[in-house]
């Protein structure tokens, strides 16, 4: 019992000296994760029972150093990142809070008018179309408002413009919906425009890995799907 006591007050005495507290656990609860305290205990423990005919050798005593140095460090090295991660999200939700009141641009077929009284958009072509054309309606009604013979266009992205919207839409308080119809030489077929929608929500989405737009008349869009941001 002696012997035992001596061994565990030397264990206690170089713990102490590395700086690792030494007070008793036996009311704390188990821990799944061995740490430094416990591995020095056990590296203690195994140097005062190696066989003397046998020691255990240099290279071995160092290489099992270096892998808790690693181990340790690799979990720094977590907590740090989990840390710029969160500062991350807060920038990210900080950018898209900046955003209320203005609009952005993402794939829909609902528009209204801007401060200016007009509606602005864009196609993306496949390839170069033989005619375009774009039918305005009443988002809930239906009825037609406009047509928009845009003709020939070149492959990518396309913009257009509707300008001359009847007084009781000017203002954007009523939506409008567009009806795109793309002819590549095969016979006319439809097609999902792009169009301005204003910011009037943000919110956090950590899971996700981007902020989420409360957009009118598409309600939460991620971050991620927002073509162009106009001010």
């Amino acid at each position: 019992m002696d012997v035992d006591n001596k061994s565990l007050a030397a264990q206690n005495a170089l713990l102490s000296k590395l700086g690792i507290s030494t007070t008793d656990t036996k009311n704390t609860e188990p821990k799944d994760e061995l740490g430094q305290a416990e591995f020095l205990r056990l590296m203690t423990v195994q140097l005062q029972n190696q066989d003397p005919f046998a020691p255990m050798d240099n290279g071995d005593f160092i290489a099992q150093m270096a892998q808790f140095s690693s181990v340790a460090g690799i979990s720094e090295m977590s907590n740090t990142m989990s840390g710029i991660a969160d500062q991350i999200d807060q920038f990210r939700l900080a950018s898209s809070v900046n955003m209320l009141g203005h609009s952005v641009l993402l794939p829909g077929d609902v528009a209204r008018a801007d401060s200016d009284g007009e509606i602005h958009g864009m196609l993306d072509l496949d390839r170069a179309s033989l005619d375009t054309r774009i039918d305005f309606a009443d988002a809930e009604t239906g009825e037609l408002l406009h047509t928009l013979e845009l003709g020939a266009r070149s492959s990518g992205m396309s913009g257009f413009a509707w300008t001359g919207l009847p007084e009781q839409y000017r203002d954007g308080s009523r939506g409008v919906r567009m009806d795109v119809s793309v002819n590549y030489g095969d016979g006319p077929e439809g097609l999902m425009p792009n169009v301005y929608a204003e910011v009037i929500g943000a919110s956090g989405a950590k899971s996700a890995g981007n902020a989420t737009l409360e957009v009118r008349d598409y309600g939460d869009v991620s971050a991620a799907e927002v073509l162009r941001f106009r001010l």
